[in-house]
């Protein structure tokens, strides 16, 4: 049985003061050198320790759980009945990370409303249409319009340097812009950082402001400072939010920047030299979708280097990518069949880089232009056992590590697996639904009456095969099902209704997924 850690004691840095903190749980604090306000009675769902103990506590070992089960009955609602089962289910794994290593694209973000910033540059309404690199305000506004149709994330290069300081200069002036840390690796670097156990290393392009804003228990090693920070704009837009003919169906966000020192991957040599040292026991990697903008004779060459040195990683730790939107299918396919996805054993991805991988490898649904909505978890799932066939450990004669999807949209997580290679991953995915309510409504315990489920009450296994007829059961609320030797754990997310901020969840959900996630001891090496 999964056991809960004991309540390690920890000496606080400032004055002499002992404090209590249950494992796994984060202490809150203001950023690098900033005061402490150490909350050493809280837990990472912001409940107190007493609510976690261990007699209602429902430990239950990895793939006990029958399958489909009736619906709660009582008066409790359906998000009531869920967030209940949430801390029931999400227990720490019996074996967690002590270090992991992180990598290696960091900026700043400076976050302001879309729509607003477009008309203060003087543009006006018009029709949507994406853009793979935007060259003008033009093609901004066009690719802006094109993804808040749709309610989609995205993220593209800014290819004219004067017209982006500009465009970014009007940003950090226009009221109510705010500053955060940005970048996969900084960001999954900050959430992994608040749980006091973990050691975390972060490398990638790190200017003074974004130094000072990280959390003090992150190390970065020297040769990642750099004198000046990389900014990304992050356009917000809500849900139902109009601008001229165009509304959003949902809150999300439109990422520009032009960045080259992310976009070259300029970090990597530093963070590979670091890893020999600092010993980390997991490594996570991000930032390849920023190459994608810098032309094909550059992430042809990085792409080769990046292989090759993730080879040698691998060998000591496993290895989780988080991948992130990008548009050249050429360099997607070059990704997924032979330089990357086969070597790294885990992957994180949404909706939209689901969709786009099926369609640079033709496979599954790739027939698809776009999710119709939320997305159906039958084509989800077929994708998903696609990728661990085709690219991944599914195949037993396979020389592939990929052994794990954590794959991420608004109404629903999914964790797929290679059965025998990772454990407590009904725990993992119920975490990372978890935070995505929290952290998008900015509360620390989930708040029923913010959040509303738009999950499906039942789905299929498959869209296209012999299909398994699923139902979502609130009071355990993690559905389970199986095909071939891959195991599939479906967690609904109660949506945030009005999200104070959008940016990072999907880090946020990957770096919670991972913390609650331990990978299987093998009894033969895969080299």
């Amino acid at each position: 049985m999964l056991q809960r850690l004991k309540p390690p004691v920890r000496r606080g840095t400032s004055g002499n003061c002992v404090q209590t903190q249950a494992s796994f749980l984060p202490r809150f604090r203001r950023g690098a050198g900033g005061a402490h306000s150490a909350v050493s009675l809280i837990s990472s769902s912001g409940f107190p320790i007493n609510r976690l103990d261990p007699s209602g506590l429902n430990h239950v070992e990895e793939g006990s759980w029958s399958g489909v089960v009736g619906f709660c009955s009582g008066t409790a609602n359906l998000e009531e009945s869920i967030s209940r089962a949430w801390d029931a289910l999400i227990t720490a794994p019996s074996k967690q990370w002590g270090r992991i290593a992180v990598g290696v694209n960091a900026c700043i973000d400076v976050v302001v409303s879309g729509v607003n910033l477009l008309q203060a540059l003087a543009l006006d309404p018009g029709s949507g249409h994406d853009h793979d690199v935007l060259h003008s305000k033009e093609d901004l506004k066009e690719a802006f319009i094109h993804y808040m149709e749709r309610g989609a994330a995205a993220e593209r290069f800014f290819s004219d340097k004067v017209i982006f300081q500009r465009i970014a200069r009007a940003a950090a002036e226009y009221p109510g812009a705010q500053v955060y840390v940005g970048g996969n690796a900084a960001l999954i670097g900050q959430k992994l950082a608040s749980y006091p156990e973990l050691v975390v290393l972060l490398c990638g392009p790190i200017g003074p402001k974004l130094h000072e804003l990280l959390d003090e228990q992150i190390v970065v090693p020297p040769q990642s400072l750099q004198e000046a920070d990389e900014y990304h704009l992050i356009l917000e837009y809500k849900a139902g939010e109009q601008w001229g003919s165009s509304k959003a169906p949902q809150a999300s966000r439109f990422i520009f920047s032009h960045d080259v020192s992310n976009g070259e991957m300029s970090s990597l040599e530093t963070f590979l030299a670091s890893l020999e040292e600092f010993q980390p026991g997991l490594v996570v990697l991000s930032g390849l979708h920023m190459m994608e903008g810098m032309g094909r004779e550059l992430w042809e060459d990085r792409l080769k280097e990046f292989a090759v040195a993730i080879s040698d990683v691998r060998n000591e730790a496993p290895i989780h990518l988080e991948l992130a939107s990008m548009t050249d299918r050429d360099y997607m396919s070059i990704i997924t069949k032979e330089q990357v996805l086969p070597l790294v054993n885990s992957i994180g991805l949404n909706e939209q880089e689901l969709l786009f991988l099926t369609q640079a490898g033709g496979g599954p649904h790739a027939e698809l232009p776009s999710w119709n909505g939320i997305p159906d978890v039958g084509r989800v799932s077929d994708i998903l056992l696609w990728i661990l066939e085709q690219h991944g450990r599914a195949d037993m004669d396979s020389e592939a590590h990929l052994t794990r999807i954590h794959f991420h949209t608004l109404a629903y997580h999914v964790l797929a697996t290679v059965d025998g290679y990772w454990a407590n991953q009904r725990g993992a995915v119920a975490a990372g639904a978890r935070v995505a309510s929290t952290q998008a409504c900015g509360v620390r315990a989930v708040d029923v009456s913010k959040v509303e489920l738009k999950a499906p009450l039942s789905f299929n296994s498959s869209f296209s095969e012999p299909k398994e007829g699923l139902v979502l059961d609130p009071s355990n609320p993690v559905t389970v099902w199986r095909r071939g030797n891959v195991s599939f754990y479906l967690s609904p997310v109660l949506i945030c209704k009005q999200p104070l901020r959008t940016v990072g969840l999907g880090d946020a959900i990957s770096a919670e997924g991972l913390i609650y996630s331990e990978t299987v001891p093998q009894l033969h090496s895969d080299d």
